[in-house]
Order: C-alpha cells, then sequence, then structure tokens
C-alpha cells in the first residue's frame, strides 16, 4: 500500500532524528530552479508572494540564499523528521520502531512545493513555498504548472516498487491538486475524518490534519495490504462508518471531544 501526505510550515531543525539513515530527493535538480528564482526575490517580495510576515519573509529569504548542494546530514534533515505541523503531531515519527521508519521509505510519500515528492528518509533543507504558491517559472505562472507530471510520474513509480495497487490519499487538496489523477496508475481512496460538533459531524481542520497523521502512522506499524484492514482503524475514538463511506471515501467519525 501506498500512501501520500502533505508537508507542513513548522520545521524542526533542533532535535535529533532517531535514525542515521537517509536518502536524497530524486527531483533536486527541479527544485534547485525553484530555489534559483527564489533567490532573485527579495524579503518583501517573498512576504507579498507568500502573504506571511514580514519577519517570515526574512528568515525564508535567508533560508533560500543559505540553500545549496551537497546535501548531507550536516546541512540537511530527514523530511519526516523535520516537518513539524499537525500532521506529524499524529504521525509522531521520532517514536516509530525502526521496522516502522524502514517501511515507510517504500510506503511513504510527502507531497512539497519545493521538492515536488520526499520519500521519509530525503535530505531537506529548511524552506517554506507552498503548494499553491503562484511562483512564477519557466513552465508557467505556478508550481502546478512547474511540477506538472513529474509529480505523478514519481508516484507511479512508487507504485511499483510498493507493489500497491491502490494509492491512499492522506494529502490535503491543496497539495493533492500536484497529482494528474488521469495518469495515475492506480485508483486513489481518500480517508476523511469527522467530529461532532454542536451535534452535527463535520470535518475540522485541525483534528482532520492530525486524524491523517494517525492513519499514517496505522499503515507504517500494521501495513495493511487491504482497504478492508485500513477501515480497521480506531485510534483516538474514530471509528469507520461504512454507511457514509463508498469505494472512493472511506469515513471515519467520532464523537464531540
Amino acid at each position: 500500500m501506498l500512501f501520500v501526505v502533505s508537508p507542513a510550515k513548522n520545521l524542526d531543525y533542533q532535535s535529533a532524528a532517531p535514525t542515521t539513515e537517509y536518502s536524497v530527493p530524486e527531483l533536486l535538480d527541479d527544485a534547485e530552479q525553484l530555489v534559483n528564482i527564489c533567490k532573485q526575490l527579495s524579503p518583501q517580495e517573498l512576504g507579498s508572494l507568500m502573504k506571511i510576515s514580514d519577519k517570515l519573509a526574512g528568515l525564508n529569504a535567508a533560508r533560500f540564499a543559505e540553500w545549496q548542494r551537497p546535501f548531507t546530514p550536516e546541512n540537511a534533515k530527514q523530511a519526516m523528521f523535520a516537518f513539524n505541523g499537525d500532521v506529524y503531531t499524529g504521525l509522531e515519527a521520532n517514536t516509530l520502531s525502526p521496522a516502522a521508519i524502514t517501511y515507510s521509505q517504500t510506503h511513504m510519500r510527502i507531497l512539497s512545493g519545493l521538492y515536488g515528492v520526499l520519500k521519509p528518509l530525503d535530505l531537506m533543507q529548511p524552506y517554506r513555498l507552498e503548494m499553491g504558491t503562484r511562483l512564477a517559472n519557466e513552465a508557467g505562472k505556478n508550481l502546478y504548472e512547474f511540477w506538472a507530471d513529474r509529480v505523478t510520474n514519481k508516484l507511479n513509480e512508487a507504485l511499483v516498487e510498493a507493489k500497491s495497487d491502490v494509492l491512499i490519499n492522506l494529502a490535503s487538496n491543496e497539495y493533492f491538486k500536484s497529482v494528474n489523477t488521469k495518469l495515475l496508475a492506480a485508483p486513489i481512496i481518500t480517508p476523511v475524518f469527522k467530529d461532532t460538533k454542536n451535534g452535527e459531524l463535520k470535518i475540522i481542520s485541525f483534528y482532520a490534519k492530525k486524524a491523517r497523521g494517525m492513519m499514517a502512522r496505522y499503515i507504517l506499524e500494521t501495513k495493511p495490504t487491504t482497504v478492508k484492514e485500513l477501515s480497521l482503524f480506531n485510534a483516538a475514538g474514530y471509528v469507520f462508518d461504512s454507511s457514509a463511506s463508498s469505494e472512493k471515501e472511506l469515513v471515519f467519525c467520532r464523537e464531540e471531544q
């Protein structure tokens, strides 16, 4: 089974990763093209482009200026342990077993605005460049046009490597839009997480992101081979709702927290 997740805006480059194993991003030449474009932008231009504060714009201008090859454990960190947002709070990557970490290299991919597609142990230098950013480039006016089918091609290669006949989508809409679903060599199944609030079931962003991370951890730990096994996920009170689910969506619900 192969699954994809989104990256995170928050990063952790202070704590040590639980493994010294690492790999190198396969689309690093493409990433360098984007970095070179961003290096030409002033902090003010970056701030306007990314809709971030002056302080964050300055930080990310410095990151682009310092970005350099080759990637080494001294100047970069494995992606799965560098991201630090809600999804990764649910994933709790630092406490995964060595076997689960090894399994992740074949069965998990992280979609990225700068790196395209990352394996969990791919070394990554710090950045902020969301997939929805309208960064003009030689291929077009935004990152979707820049990555075009390259993301999809890498996912198709990963499907073969994982011997997976399905892609589990645990990414946000912003990031999954980078996948050309018409060219993808497998059907897509999207887990959906709903919480009861004021007597009504709804998707609450914070909870849903964390639940996607918990589902990612569940896959890495239990190594399911069928969609039916995936429906057995029940972390943090979520329960599979067969009546609300379909061939393309697995709906999990829980009571108000």
